[in-house]
C-alpha cells in the first residue's frame, strides 16, 4: 500500500499495489494525488530504490521524467532516521490497525481499495482546532492550495498471468481472450498509463492480444469475435462424429412395432400383468383397505357411482 499525506490537514489517502515497481509506484502516486484533491509542490518519499538510491540519496534516473511530469521537487529522507515523516507514519499505524487487520482475505483488489478510500473519507471527520475555531481535517484539506493534476505518466504496467482453459486471462477485476492454444502458458500483460488499452504478449514479447480495457473490477469478459470464431473451429474439430449435428431423418416405424401397437389395442385389459379398471366404484373399494380411509366408516355410508373410464 501507498500512503500519502497532506501533512498540514492530516488527509490520508491509500493505493493498494500488485507490484512495488516503478511503474506501480507512478499509478499509485497519480491515484493517491486524485484522491487527495490536487498536487503539491514538493513530495518527500523514504529512501525507497524505486525513486533514489537508498545509499548515496541520489534520484533514479527512470524517475526523473516522472519528477517533470508532475513538476514538483522531491525531499528524502536522511538515511538511518526512522519516523522522520511523522504524519505518514501515523496514518500507516491507524490504517494497519483499523482496517488491515480486518480486512477479509476473499475480497478482491477492487473491492479492499473502495473499503480503503471509504475509511479514509470517514477519516476525514476527524476534529482540529485552528486559531480557537472548530474544524475537521477534511475542511482544512478542502482550502489548501493544491494544483491540478495532469494526465497520467505514460508510465507502462506488466504484470504476469496464466492463460486458463477457456483462454482466457484475468487483469484488475476482468478477463481478456487470447487466441486458443496458450492453455498453461504464463504471459504477460501491458497496460500504459495514458492509453486505454491492454495487451497480452508472450514471454519472447510476441503480442498476442489487444484489448478495450474496462473498468476495474466489473468482472467483465471481452472476447475479440477473432478469438471466438477460433475457439469454436477448436471445439468442433475435437468431436468425435463428422459433421457435429447429424441431419435429421425420417425413421417410420417397423413391421413388428406396428403388430405390436396392433396387438394392444385388440387386446386391452387382457395383456399378462396388466389390469384396466372400468369401474370407480370397486377402485374405492379396493384401494380402501391400502389407505387407510373407510375403516370408521359407517354401515350406511355414501356409495360412490359407477363410470367408464376413458
Amino acid at each position: 500500500m501507498l500512503a500519502g499525506v497532506l501533512p498540514a490537514s492530516s488527509r490520508w489517502r491509500g493505493w493498494l499495489a500488485e507490484s512495488t515497481d516503478q511503474p506501480h509506484l507512478v499509478e499509485g502516486l497519480d491515484a493517491v494525488v486524485h484522491r487527495l484533491g490536487g498536487l503539491t509542490r514538493r513530495w518527500r518519499f523514504d529512501r525507497m530504490s524505486t525513486v533514489a538510491n537508498p545509499h548515496s540519496g541520489r534520484l533514479q534516473a527512470s524517475f526523473g521524467p516522472v519528477v517533470l511530469h508532475y513538476q514538483v521537487g522531491i525531499d528524502l529522507c536522511p538515511a538511518y532516521h526512522a519516523w522522520r515523516k511523522g504524519a505518514v507514519e501515523k496514518a500507516v499505524q491507524v490504517i494497519t490497525q483499523r482496517w488491515w487487520r480486518t480486512v477479509r482475505d476473499e475480497l478482491t483488489q477492487a473491492q479492499a481499495q473502495a473499503g480503503l478510500d471509504r475509511l479514509c473519507v470517514r477519516l476525514d471527520a476527524r476534529k482540529r482546532m485552528t486559531d480557537g475555531v472548530r474544524t475537521t481535517v477534511g475542511a482544512l484539506a478542502d482550502v489548501e492550495p493544491l494544483r491540478p493534476v495532469p494526465a497520467p505518466f505514460a508510465a507502462v504496467l506488466q504484470v504476469p498471468r496464466t492463460v486458463t482453459n477457456q483462454a482466457l486471462i484475468s487483469f484488475r477485476g476482468n478477463a481478456y481472450s487470447v487466441p486458443p492454444g496458450h492453455t498453461g502458458q504464463p504471459v504477460r500483460v501491458r497496460h500504459r498509463l495514458d492509453d486505454t488499452t491492454v495487451e497480452v504478449v508472450t514471454e519472447a514479447g510476441m503480442t498476442l492480444a489487444r484489448h478495450r480495457r474496462e473498468p476495474d473490477g466489473m468482472g467483465t469478459i471481452v472476447r475479440a469475435e477473432e478469438h471466438v470464431a477460433a475457439v469454436e473451429k477448436v471445439v468442433l474439430a475435437n468431436f468425435a462424429d463428422r459433421p457435429p449435428c447429424r441431419r435429421k431423418r425420417r425413421q417410420p416405424a417397423t413391421a413388428e412395432a406396428l403388430a405390436e401397437a396392433e396387438r394392444i389395442r385388440r387386446g386391452r385389459g387382457s395383456v399378462v400383468g396388466e389390469q384396466v379398471v372400468l369401474d370407480f366404484t370397486r377402485y374405492a373399494a379396493e384401494t380402501r383397505p391400502l389407505t387407510g380411509h373407510g375403516a370408521h366408516e359407517p354401515a350406511g355410508g355414501h356409495e360412490q357411482s359407477g363410470g367408464e373410464a376413458r
